[in-house]
């Protein structure tokens, strides 16, 4: 499958089966703390990205391969922006009209302030954009978007899309130690969620390996200084991951290098992911892939993550891809 990923264990939505409407990094912003690398270059403008017959035909031949708890959600997010695809409303809604299973929007949020991707999103049962940052400084330090995606912007999209949106809105909140954990930055993330009205926030931690090395997850202190002061204006939730099986639909190959591009994952992870096939032919997979150059090894505080090859990290911290016997 060239468009379609997993299912994957989501800590917000159980096992869910990814949708990529966009090329490797094809992004606005250039976080700090992303899993896929930096994002070289910028990318401003929507368009068709990939096209959207092929990518709903791949969706409807997955959901007709899978069986009854296979999938929770259906959701749209991958290796880029996946509001920055034109057609993005029209797929939401072709997904929703194949299966009776809730569809979400991962999303960076950016566009919001645009009437015509509100809309778009609104077909969507939930939709779980960023917010980071509550001041403009802050916003550029750790979101590092193109100039022209404003925090006013930012914040003005979150709004004005809660006004008018029926589903859930959950936002994502990564935590970083250092930046957005200190009671400053947590006090003015409050106000403007005390603003907005989400459904729930959700903290995340930096636990993969992002794309600048210096980035650390907030520690135990930050979470519970968090929690204590954004619990009091909105909900908040740390979900647990549920256990997911890919299934074998097309080459197992192709199946690796369709996860790691998106979602990055060690190697034991991916063992229990694909565990539909033996570890041997696993391993197998890995050692072409990583022969082929197609995906790379990232290490982070000791750990060993697998990523696609076009991913942009830092020098230090990543190694040859080859697989370690």
């Amino acid at each position: 499958m060239k468009y379609i990923f997993g299912p994957v264990s989501s800590r917000r939505l159980g096992r869910s089966l990814g949708i990529d409407t966009i090329p490797l990094k094809t992004c606005n912003w250039n976080c700090v703390y992303c899993q896929l690398g930096r994002s070289v270059p910028l990318t401003f403008e929507r368009g068709e990205y990939v096209p959207r017959h092929d990518l709903l035909e791949e969706t409807r031949q997955v959901l007709e391969a899978s069986r009854p708890g296979d999938i929770d959600w259906v959701t749209f997010v991958g290796s880029g922006e996946p509001t920055l695809h034109a057609g993005l409303g029209w797929m939401i809604r072709q997904v929703k009209a194949l299966t009776d299973l809730p569809v979400a929007v991962i999303t960076n949020g950016s566009l919001l302030y645009l009437p015509e991707v509100r809309d778009e999103l609104s077909a969507a049962d939930a939709v779980l954009p960023t917010l980071d940052a509550g001041n403009a400084w802050l916003y550029r330090q750790i979101n590092r978007p193109a100039p022209r995606f404003t925090f006013s912007r930012l914040f003005k999209g979150l709004y004005l899309f809660r006004q008018t949106y029926p589903g859930k809105l959950w936002i994502e909140l990564m935590l970083i130690q250092g930046m957005n954990d200190t009671e400053e930055a947590l006090q003015e993330l409050a106000i403007l969620l005390d603003y907005i009205q989400p459904d729930q926030v959700h903290i995340t931690l930096p636990v993969r390996p992002p794309a600048e090395a210096w980035v650390r997850p907030s520690d135990e202190s930050g979470l519970r200084r968090a929690e204590e002061i954004l619990g009091k204006v909105v909900p908040l939730s740390t979900p647990v991951a549920s256990e997911a099986r890919a299934m074998r639909v097309g080459d197992l190959a192709e199946t690796v290098l369709s996860v790691v591009t998106r979602h990055p994952m060690q190697e034991e992870e991916l063992l229990i992911l694909l565990s539909r096939w033996s570890a041997d032919e696993v391993h197998a997979a890995l050692d072409d892939l990583a022969g082929r150059r197609e995906i790379q090894a990232v290490e982070r505080d000791g750990q060993r993550f697998w990523s696609a090859a076009g991913a942009k990290f830092p020098k230090k911290g990543v190694q040859s891809a080859e697989r370690s016997g």
